[in-house]
């Protein structure tokens, strides 16, 4: 690898990329990877060039057999969290019994920037919380190059347990530099990270203790659901909840179920503060810090769990911030699956063959769906209007056999997930909707292809989400 920058910043904030570079998405891909991608291309090229119908053919089955895998994959592991509840449940009552004498200290980090808008719903709802301030530092960690945020907080009148925290001005500009320079501020024993336009239900920080004293010690980190308070504004926000309940109710319980690594989300992440600052917070180069962090806690032996306890933002409506957004979060999943791939015969002795499939799977495997399907939606397009030779060609029998089999099943399968979220949820009147979600799939592969090419030229590049587009209100059931 070549050598990392001057530091700029504490040695603490950018502990990733001085102590565990290769960790690090600083650098998009190693000599290494560049090396292999380089010989990968050529005989490629090669092959097309002398056997190019037996490349195509050869590519073709490979694809079909992955979409099954992949598909099964994921239906079983909602399967899991429908016929079991895998989330950790807490009553009223137990929290009740909860001895706030001995509550661990709690530390929130919020990174703010140009947020002065939502700033006053923000402390509103944090300042409901059910925790006691004195054990309750709630961190607002603003930019120094913001003044508009800075004027606001400071024409509000915080309560005590809020702590205004200028971020110095460096590079990248990143949450997850903020996150960690909050981190390395703070002496408490647990921390959480919230958004600017979050709204934790109130006693989501008991619960995280409850959680926490039950669990083992190697379980670090909780994750709690994510849903929208705006499901119902137009069809975007509708797909998007559809979204949100498959994945954080369904799918990623059935992960923690079977142990394998967790993408975690942007926000409610709960963790044990001192693992944490160990392992050295968040990667500031990564922008799906949080789907990073969550696979390399698991290559470290740490551990996730979900509690039910749900935290409600503000789906993203407009449709070109929509897709800025998207294509951030797979351009993070690409950092991540490119770092953690850099010795992959490490990574499968860290992980474990099942955990090794759980991360090719859902890291890459998702990822792979967004640059094929338009790919295998144009062919059917093309076969149903001209019925070419060359696509005949690449679908001798089985592989024809197969491929319907995807079209039918699979697409069914990730329909059906679409629908089973909105029902668990009881968003019985989104479920119509559910069943549009292969355009929604479109939509991502857009913002997938955008996120490849700035991968390219702007790894770093934070595209920021537009928050208070909808307004702050409570949640709609």
């Amino acid at each position: 690898m070549p050598d990392p920058p001057p530091v700029n910043l504490s040695d603490q904030v950018l502990k990733v990329l001085h102590e565990r570079p290769e960790e690090c998405a600083y650098w998009t891909l190693t000599r290494a990877q560049k090396l292999v991608l380089a010989a990968g291309l050529i005989t490629i090229t090669a092959l097309a060039l002398l056997r190019g119908h037996l490349l195509l053919l050869v590519l073709n089955g490979l694809a079909i057999l992955f979409y099954i895998a992949h598909s099964i994959y994921k239906f079983w592991l909602v399967w899991r969290s429908l016929e079991h509840k895998r989330e950790l449940a807490y009553t009223p009552q137990e929290l009740a019994a909860l001895d706030e004498r001995r509550l661990p200290t709690y530390t929130i980090l919020v990174p703010l920037y140009r947020e002065a808008e939502v700033l006053p719903n923000l402390v509103a709802c944090l300042s409901k919380l059910d925790y006691p301030t004195d054990k309750l530092e709630i961190m607002l960690l603003i930019e120094a190059d913001d003044p508009e945020t800075r004027q606001a907080c400071e024409a509000l009148q915080l309560p005590a347990h809020f702590r205004p925290i200028i971020v110095p001005h460096s590079e990248p500009k990143t949450k997850p530099k903020a996150c960690n320079y909050g981190l390395y501020a703070s002496d408490s024993d647990l921390l959480v990270i919230y958004d600017a336009e979050d709204r934790p239900e109130p006693d989501q920080l008991k619960k995280a203790v409850a959680a926490f004293a039950d669990l083992p010690d190697e379980v670090i980190c909780l994750q709690a659901k994510l849903n929208y308070y705006n499901q119902r504004h137009n069809l975007l926000t509708r797909w998007f909840t559809s979204e949100y309940s498959v994945w954080f109710d369904l799918f990623l319980p059935g992960l923690t179920s079977a142990q394998a690594p967790i993408p975690l989300g942007g926000t409610s992440n709960h963790f044990k503060a001192q693992p944490l600052k160990a392992l050295g917070g968040w990667d500031p180069f990564n922008v799906t810090e949080d789907c990073d962090l969550g696979i390399r806690m698991h290559k470290h032996g740490y551990y996730t769990t979900m509690i039910d306890s749900t935290t409600w933002e503000e789906a993203n409506g407009e449709l070109l911030s929509w897709i800025r957004q998207r294509s951030r979060w797979v351009k993070g999943y690409l950092q991540t699956y490119l770092v953690h791939m850099r010795r992959p015969l490490q990574l499968l002795r860290q992980l474990g063959f099942g955990s090794f499939f759980a991360f090719q799977m859902v890291i890459g495997g998702s990822l792979l769906c967004f640059f094929l399907n338009p790919i295998y939606w144009l062919m059917t397009a093309v076969w149903f209007t001209m019925q070419p030779e060359l696509i005949s060609a690449i679908f001798p029998p089985v592989i024809f056999a197969l491929g319907t089999f995807c079209l039918f099943i699979g697409n069914f399968v990730f329909v059906y997930l679409a629908v089973a979220g909105c029902a668990n949820r009881g968003y019985y009147d989104l479920v119509k909707h559910a069943v549009l979600t292969p355009a929604y799939w479109l939509l991502m592969s857009i913002g997938a292809y955008k996120a490849l090419v700035q991968l390219i030229h702007r790894p770093h590049y934070w595209e920021k989400t537009d928050h208070g587009q909808f307004g702050g209100g409570a949640p709609v059931g």
